[in-house]
């Protein structure tokens, strides 16, 4: 049975403490990425800070150049499987698993996880709304040749379309709901935490690290989001019929080839009319100075810190490459160093 649906018409005057969070490693020019999530999520009004769980291998640099912008820069230390011979999907997935980490923030009561190659086209701050104690985010798809490994992919059966090609009854029962670890909202806690980590343990790694394994945590309280939450690009040549870009919120760079930072156009469906103008719109919003974060407190309104981050961010490129819901519209302790809101 799918999950039961939400409704998201309702109001709450709670006072809980609640923040957008990303996760950056390396020295690369992903940085790009967060810079611009900030600069979307200033633009769309959200009322609620980014923190940006980084790694230790995050240069003094970046981590000015993300507090330029407002953000709130916190060190979280490497999370690692256990020894296997899993191949990833993607060799660079084994790091993913230290987003575990983010359960350790506790000082927030509700966080919205983006990854750093999305972009926030419209307001969602209504999503902190939701009621608590469920792991809440987008159906993932499986027709791309990632999913190559899967039965799935082989038999091709899709959760975005389940009518087209039916589940096997010789299988045995349905696949659990599977979503895309991109985007999700949760509740930190300091028990979930430690049980993500010691769950971790005794868990054999797959090749979507990190997605696999919180689906496999959270599919007992799992309720999925409309689409427009987290549009994994592969939906629009997959699935066209199930997408409306006039309602998309919220837009995944995740397609090979579509980074707007690195976009060349040469890959596979980077050459779509609709990709070419997601990128633009990526593109528009991190180039746009009116976005960069101005200090609430500096009577002047200039720029928080003196950083052209435009020329920084661009420098970077040379430092190495490394059922839905209804809804209306051994650990060290990590340091603190923080996306605010828009302080216009």
């Amino acid at each position: 049975m799918a999950p039961a649906a939400v409704d998201l018409n309702r109001k709450t005057t709670n006072a809980k403490k609640k923040a957008y969070v990303t996760f950056l490693a390396g020295n690369g020019d992903y940085i790009k990425g967060v810079v611009g999530l900030a600069k979307g999520l200033r633009k769309v009004n959200s009322g609620y800070p980014l923190v940006v769980a980084v790694l230790p291998d995050v240069p003094v640099e970046h981590r000015r150049i993300l507090e330029a912008q407002g953000c709130i820069v916190r060190e979280i230390a490497l999370v690692y499987p256990p020894e296997s011979q899993t191949e990833f999907a993607m060799a660079y997935y084994v790091i993913n698993y230290s987003k575990l980490r983010i359960w350790e923030f506790v000082e927030y009561d509700k966080m919205i996880y983006l990854d750093g190659d999305i972009q926030v086209f419209d307001n969602i701050d209504h999503l902190f709304d939701l009621p608590d104690g469920y792991f809440y985010a987008v159906m993932d798809c499986f027709c791309e040749k990632t999913w190559s490994h899967t039965p799935q992919y082989k038999m091709g059966y899709c959760q975005q379309s389940p009518e087209k090609v039916q589940w096997p009854v010789e299988m045995g029962p349905k696949p659990s709901l599977f979503f895309n670890a991109g985007m999700f909202v949760f509740e930190p806690s300091i028990n979930t935490y430690h049980h993500l980590l010691n769950t971790l343990r005794v868990t054999p790694p797959t090749p979507f690290a990190e997605q696999d394994f919180l689906n496999m945590y959270f599919k007992d309280i799992y309720k999925p989001l409309p689409m427009i939450y987290n549009l994994v690009l592969a939906m629009l040549w997959r699935h066209p019929e199930n997408v409306d870009l006039e309602q998309v919120k919220v837009v995944h760079y995740c397609a090979a080839g579509s980074k707007p930072w690195r976009y060349t156009g040469v890959e596979e469906n980077m050459q779509r009319e609709d990709i070419k103008m997601l990128v633009k719109r990526w593109w528009d919003i991190y180039n746009d100075k009116s976005l960069d974060y101005k200090n609430p407190n500096n009577d002047n309104g200039n720029v928080y810190v003196n950083v052209n981050v435009n020329m920084a961010a661009a420098h970077v490129t040379t430092a190495g490459n490394n059922g839905e819901m209804v809804l209306p519209s051994a650990f060290t302790d990590p340091k603190v160093a923080v996306c605010a809101p828009s302080a216009a």
